[in-house]
């Protein structure tokens, strides 16, 4: 037997004395969580906004007219 285990037999019995089952809710642990994931997805977006402030994009230029090559149905990536 591992020391879960162990801990796990000496507390659930300490457990089911106290529990109601018309009144359960997260606690502190529960609070505690989301807090961190609330917390941790505020630094992400901040930290995302900020490297979207950085990126500098320019379109690329829109292609030329068909130029000669193409009208007379010669493969233009060729030339």
């Amino acid at each position: 037997m591992n020391a879960t285990q162990a801990a796990l037999t000496q507390l659930l019995p300490l457990a089911g004395d106290t529990f109601d089952k018309n009144k359960v809710t997260p606690g502190i642990l529960g609070f505690i969580v989301f807090a961190a994931l609330a917390l941790g997805v505020w630094a992400l977006m901040k930290s995302m906004n900020r490297h979207m402030g950085r990126v500098n994009f320019q379109e690329a230029p829109e292609p030329a007219a068909p130029s000669a090559t193409a009208a007379r149905g010669e493969d233009p990536s060729r030339a």
